[in-house]
């Protein structure tokens, strides 16, 4: 008989192999948890499109950074909900704001010890729901957002965020927030750029999560799903204007173009394992059809393989704990 020389499944044999010869891991630093901060209220709220996510109050927000911290989760990004929205999103750039005010109770609990992103956008904050200001024929004017978008950078800053990520893919965002930033002496506050973020189906249960006034959709500055070379643009320009790191959103439809941008990047990659993502596999599991715990690692695993540095999950903290045994 002619047996073969070669015998991949040898490495396969046990755990203890597999997990010797694996080729990436994931570790608890990689994840960084999303949080959403609700303004006035004195407990967490369930979010019924989210299963296990809630909106939370200043307290359940510092007692639950706290679990994410113990368990090694690398950063937490705050979405702030307020109670009322208006035209311009002035609840973004006010010092009480809710997220501002939230930044400001968690960078007095930790300190340096946690990594306090925040989410810099106006789509929480605007009625109409759109990410930027609109003009007088009802589009997102994209130059007078930017504006915002600076005084909302040192504002979160001011408050106490080691790291401001803007989302509105509007166009010149990273060069304006970090002239903005650096104007107000604010030069080591770092900027995390969601530079290929793509309209997407999949967003459907964080606009629950925002409570999300949106009026039409966000095509005319997300980007198209069909498009793969215009990431690589967009990303670049990003980088150009002083990124220090950049986000492909969302993940999991994504992980070509989490590969190209890993590629070409010379800073820290991060992807978002967005709310639809979270949903589908959380509602399979509830109905008995996949396995939760190996579907959510295998899910991060995929992301991290693709070429995320980071990655975004609401899994963060029960994953990290896995990892941790």
């Amino acid at each position: 008989m002619s047996f073969p020389l070669h015998r991949p499944r040898r490495l396969r044999a046990t755990p203890a192999l597999r997990r010797l010869t694996a080729e990436v891991r994931v570790h608890p630093a990689d994840l960084v948890l999303p949080m959403f901060v609700r303004e006035g209220l004195s407990e967490p709220q369930p979010i019924s499109a989210m299963p296990g996510v809630t909106h939370h109050s200043i307290d359940s927000l510092k007692a639950t950074v706290h679990e994410a911290a113990d368990a090694g989760v690398g950063a937490v990004m705050l979405f702030g909900v307020p109670t009322s929205q208006d035209a311009v999103g002035s609840g973004a750039t006010r010092p009480d704001g809710v997220l501002n005010r939230a930044l400001g109770e968690l960078s007095r609990e930790f300190g340096d010890d946690v990594v306090l992103m925040s989410d810099l956008c106006l789509d929480e904050f605007t009625d109409h729901g759109h990410c930027g200001v609109l003009d007088e024929h009802g589009a997102v004017d994209n130059d007078a957002t930017l504006q915002i978008y600076g005084r909302m950078g040192v504002a979160q800053a001011e408050a106490g965020a080691r790291v401001v990520s803007p989302s509105g893919m509007m166009d010149g965002q990273v060069a304006h927030i970090r002239g903005a930033l650096d104007a107000a002496g604010f030069t080591e506050t770092a900027i995390l750029a969601y530079s290929a973020k793509y309209a997407s189906a999949f967003y459907g249960p964080f606009r629950e999560a925002v409570q999300s006034a949106l009026q039409g959709d966000r095509r005319t500055y997300q980007m198209d799903a069909a498009n793969r070379r215009e990431a690589i643009h967009e990303t670049q320009l990003d980088l150009d204007e002083g990124a220090d790191m950049v986000m492909v959103k969302p993940a999991m439809s994504y992980l070509d173009i989490l590969r190209d941008v890993a590629e070409m990047s010379t800073v820290p990659v991060a992807a978002y394992q967005i709310s639809g993502e979270y949903a589908m596999i959380e509602a399979a599991a509830a109905n008995g059809w996949i396995d939760r715990e190996a579907a959510i690692d295998e899910s991060v695993l995929g992301i991290k393989r693709a070429g995320a540095d980071l990655i975004l999950t609401y899994w963060a903290t029960e994953v990290a704990r896995r990892l941790k045994g």
